[in-house]
Order: structure tokens, then C-alpha cells, then sequence
């Protein structure tokens, strides 16, 4: 369980509403301004062009895309979970007169609403949908594995089986660009503790070896190899459009209700049933984590938010008492597990995804980060136990 503010040592950020409990080796400056503010304003400088200087990058990018994709049934490839990034996307290559394939991932956890989302988007705007069905047994089966190992990033098992499908998606239909809904201004913002890399098939194949009961048949992997080549040899990389345009969340929500009738799930990623009990139920309990502090922070650094109202909807619940309920109910029966067995996992102590086998080329990368930052966590550390 996420624990308080009144816990001792604890310091938040005096800018952002970051703090040591959500990550242990954040660093705060002498006016108690944390390093997550300072890597969003490199990133905003870095990546992010706003007004004249976006809507050129848009155009030159829109011609690339339109001349690579002549003659070709489309000319990128989207992703499609019927969230407000990937809607936005839609919209966008839509007005910038691209002719997408769009992509969408069927893991079995869609909400209703989700499903509608995307009815609605594909229809209005008129655009092929993929959508990869995965078994769900061996999804499932996949999914508990992760569970059972207690490594934090559960959603590696979703992510890995999307980009694998965008990038072979790309090959087969000779495309040469994958439009991503990533962006600086409302995510940029996230500890690396509270992730691992998507693209680790070595570690998901650890995992799910040691404690799944299936064979994968038919899941999709996306091994070093295959990555090497889509991304350099094809030259298959995402763009982060969003970073090309005055991305405000409030008024894009606005924007697509009344254009696609999109409709809002009430947190970010709460389209999929089981991000929502992920991200609201297991992530505070066990790991305590809560990524609104994430998510809020960069919507406070990118101006869509003041911190006042970050910390007013930090003391909202996670859950309603019936809502947490009846997703728990749901999600214990969708992977037949008793609460009991649920429990056991909850209790079981947090493991880290480098305990299990790693990508030898990833795995050199991660060692050498961890080198180059060991003073640093050293004495951040030291800091934080006084």
C-alpha cells in the first residue's frame, strides 16, 4: 500500500507533485525542485516544436510519408486503443491527408467502451482497422506468469505483442512509418523504476517459462534480431507527431466528442479493464505506486495543470469501494483465480525484471546505466535515510 506524506524523510517536489515515496532516487535541488521537472524541460527543448515551427515539421513529414506510400494500399501504420492520444493521432493523419492502416490489439480486456471508441473513430474517418485477436488462453496465461513472478511491469505482455504486430504489419504492406501517440507535454514524466523495456523478449520468455503452464503458439515475439532489422535495416521507426502540435488534453477531449462522439474512460489507459485494475488496484497495493503522480506532474511542467489541482485530485480515490469490486470480481473470474491464490500474489514480495534473464545487448545497456548512475542513487540514498 502507497504509503503517506506524513512518513519520515519524506519530500515532495516544489514544483511537480514528484516525491521520494513514489521513487526513492529522485534528486531535489537546493529550492527543492526535483530532477523530473529539469528532464521534462531538456525533453519539452529537445523534442517538442510548438506553433509555426510544428506545423512545418507536420508538412514536411506529411510529404515523406505521402511520397514513400504512393501506389500502396497506405502510406503509415496507427495505433488504435481508443484512448485520447491514439484518437487524437487518428484525427490528425486525417486532417493531414494520410491513408493509414490502423492497429488494434484484442488481448480480452477491452472495455465496452473501448470497443464503441473505435467503432466510432474507424467509421467517421474512415480507415482500415487490423485488429490482432490474441488467444486469450495463452494470453492469459502469459498475463499470470508476470503476476505470479511479481515484476512491475505487467503490461510488458500487451506493449511486446502490439509493436511486434505494428512492425511486421509494416513489412508486409512495404510501409515505412509507424505514427506513434507518444508525446513529450502529457507523459513525458515516469520514475524507470516503475517500467521495464517492451522489446525484452529474453525476459518475457524467462518469465513466462518459469511460471506459465502453456507453450506460446501463437503470441507474438518480437526478438533483438528481428527489432535490429525492422528498425534499421527497413528503417521502421515511431513518429511522436503530438510533439508537432499544440497538444492540450483538456480541449483535445473536448475536440473529439463533438468530432468522432468519443467518449472518456476516466483515467489514463482505463479504456483496457485490466490497465484500470493494474494501474488503480495492483501497482498501489504492492508496489506502491501511483501514476497519477506521474501523469499529473507532466500535465504541471507542460502548463495544462497548476499543482493546486494536481493535489486536489490526488486526495480523489483510486476507486470507488463498488467499482473496486466489481473489477476485482471480474478480473479474479476472467483469469480463474480464487481470491485466495489473488491474495497470495498480492503478498508476495516485489521482484525485479533482472532477475530473470535479459537481452545480452539490453542487458549491456541496463548494467552500464546502473554503473553510471550508482554514485548518484548512492547519495541520494544517504540523503533520504537521514
Amino acid at each position: 500500500m502507497i504509503k503517506g506524506k506524513n512518513e519520515p524523510g519524506f519530500q515532495q517536489c516544489s514544483l511537480t507533485i514528484m516525491d521520494n515515496i513514489a521513487d526513492p532516487d529522485i534528486v531535489f535541488d537546493q529550492q527543492g525542485i526535483c530532477n523530473y521537472y529539469y528532464d521534462y524541460k531538456k525533453a519539452e527543448e529537445d523534442y517538442v516544436l510548438k506553433g509555426g515551427a510544428g506545423e512545418l515539421k507536420l508538412a514536411e513529414l506529411s510529404a515523406s510519408i505521402k511520397k514513400a506510400g504512393k501506389n500502396k494500399a497506405y502510406d503509415c501504420l496507427i495505433g488504435m486503443s481508443g484512448g485520447v492520444d491514439s484518437t487524437y493521432v487518428a484525427w490528425l493523419v486525417k486532417q493531414l491527408g494520410l491513408r493509414p492502416l490502423a492497429v488494434h490489439l484484442d488481448n480480452g480486456w477491452d472495455s465496452e467502451l473501448a470497443v464503441k471508441n473505435i467503432e466510432n473513430i474507424i467509421t467517421r474517418l474512415g480507415f482500415d482497422l487490423f485488429t490482432l485477436v490474441i488467444n486469450w488462453e495463452e494470453f492469459r496465461d502469459i498475463q499470470l506468469a508476470y503476476l505470479r513472478a511479481s515484476v512491475v511491469d505487467i503490461e510488458v505482455v500487451s506493449d511486446h505483442a502490439i509493436f511486434s504486430t505494428m512492425f511486421k504489419l509494416a513489412k508486409e504492406h512495404n510501409i515505412g512509418y509507424i505514427i506513434s501517440g507518444t508525446n513529450v507535454v502529457t507523459e513525458n514524466i515516469m520514475p524507470p523504476s516503475w517500467l521495464y523495456n517492451k522489446l525484452d523478449s529474453s525476459n518475457l520468455r524467462d518469465i513466462h517459462n518459469r511460471y506459465g503452464t502453456m507453450k506460446r503458439k501463437t503470441y507474438p515475439v518480437l526478438d533483438f534480431r528481428k527489432y535490429v532489422y525492422y528498425s534499421a535495416v527497413l528503417k521502421l521507426s515511431p513518429i511522436s507527431i503530438l510533439n508537432y502540435v499544440d497538444y492540450n488534453k483538456k480541449k483535445v477531449k473536448e475536440m473529439i466528442k463533438q468530432e468522432l462522439d468519443w467518449r472518456d474512460y476516466g483515467g489514463k489507459h482505463y479504456e483496457s479493464i485490466f490497465t484500470k485494475f493494474y494501474q488503480a488496484y495492483i501497482l498501489p497495493e504492492k508496489f506502491g505506486i501511483d501514476k497519477r503522480k506521474a501523469h499529473l506532474s507532466t500535465l504541471i511542467c507542460s502548463g495544462q495543470m497548476t499543482r493546486a489541482e494536481a493535489l486536489a485530485e490526488m486526495e480523489q480515490p483510486l476507486y470507488s469501494a463498488r467499482d473496486l469490486q466489481a473489477d476485482k470480481e471480474y478480473v479474479l473470474k476472467k483469469f480463474g483465480l480464487s481470491e485466495s491464490a489473488f491474495d497470495h500474489i498480492m503478498q508476495t514480495p516485489p521482484r525485479k525484471h533482472s532477475d530473470f534473464k535479459m537481452d545480452k545487448h539490453l542487458k549491456q545497456a541496463y548494467m552500464q546505466l546502473l554503473k553510471k548512475t550508482e554514485p548518484l542513487r548512492k547519495a541520494v540514498k544517504k540523503i533520504v535515510s537521514r
